[in-house]
């Protein structure tokens, strides 16, 4: 690929070359902000499977791909779609029929193992967690384990403080860190060689990306480098991190993008609905994800005057008068 291109491919392209079956992948966003939808959808259209999923505090980035039957295991700390579905629907129901395995950590402890992958330490020591259940309960068996290298061998381990009950703690708990094979994130703005500009709240996004071997970046505008060096300061992630860069605009649609546009709770609700019952999940996926080429397909779908009411109002970054019911 010639050097004005830089990074940009088309999001197909990005998904086919490096997320594999049965590859470690983590997605950015929080709850109903910022999930990299137009890449989920693309994954669950090219029917990857088997994925170990990582996520901060997800909600239906990670709920599609579980629905789709592209999850096998996942590590999270909650997964929610808001008032549409404060505990996400088909990732509870996968959990309850033991479809995936799954691990929780906290949503601090979640921002630690990022943060120790980001920093190239194999684990981080906390109190977070003391006298809490997640010391206790273990998602994943040994076996389940000493079968996969990019496992660590414990959940965590709780250890005596080395340096003597110093600030208090006599124990402390060590947490393994997260290195993904893929990271997936939706910013607001780009530009073609990967340096990212987020606004308004970035989650664990920026630590999950630099956790990562290799980074796929959607965003809302793929913007010339020069006006993302003229104030360097507001940048999060550098282009030495990213591998692919793709144009989506709305590509976190159905969820929000602050100072862009809001989620949309008429599509969310309509999905929690269609989420509930196995066979109308099925044919939601089959109109809404297979039943379209690309993400542009099923914006047309939803149609511009549905869009223009998830407008961002640019003094709160959200759309005023949005009905949210």
């Amino acid at each position: 690929m010639g050097t004005n291109a830089g990074k940009v491919m088309p999001l197909e392209e990005a998904i086919s070359r490096f997320v594999k079956d049965g590859c470690h992948l983590s997605i950015g966003g929080f709850t109903l902000n910022r999930n990299p939808m137009a890449a989920v959808f693309e994954i669950i259209r090219q029917k990857k499977k088997n994925l170990h999923c990582y996520a901060h505090s997800n909600g239906t980035g990670i709920d599609e791909l579980i629905g789709a039957g592209c999850v096998s295991r996942l590590e999270i700390a909650y997964g929610g779609n808001g008032k549409a579905a404060p505990t996400c629907i088909r990732f509870r129901a996968a959990i309850q029929r033991g479809e995936i395995q799954f691990e929780d950590y906290s949503n601090y402890q979640m921002s630690l193992r990022f943060h120790a992958g980001a920093m190239g330490l194999p684990f981080i020591p906390t109190r977070s967690g003391m006298g809490t259940d997640i010391v206790n309960f273990w998602g994943f068996s040994q076996e389940t384990r000493a079968k996969d290298s990019k496992l660590p061998k414990k959940k965590l381990e709780v250890v005596d403080n080395p340096f003597e009950g110093w600030c208090g703690a006599t124990k402390v708990i060590l947490l393994p860190a997260i290195n993904p094979d893929v990271t997936i994130i939706h910013v607001q703005k780009a530009d073609r060689f990967g340096t990212c500009r987020m606004e308004g709240l970035t989650y664990c996004d920026t630590e999950q990306a630099k956790a990562a071997k290799n980074v796929i970046v959607t965003c809302d505008e793929l913007v010339d480098p020069e006006l993302l060096r003229k104030t360097p300061e507001a940048n999060q992630i550098p282009f030495i991190h990213v591998s692919a860069v793709v144009h989506v605009p709305f590509g976190a649609y159905p969820t929000a993008c602050y100072n862009y546009y809001d989620y949309d709770p008429q599509y969310l609700a309509q999905a929690s609905k269609f989420a509930k019952d196995d066979k109308l999940y099925g044919d939601y996926l089959n109109h809404f994800v297979y039943g379209v080429k690309n993400h542009q397909e099923l914006l047309d779908m939803m149609g511009s005057e549905r869009l223009v009411k998830l407008a961002a109002d640019k003094r709160t970054g959200y759309a005023t008068n949005l009905d949210r019911r």
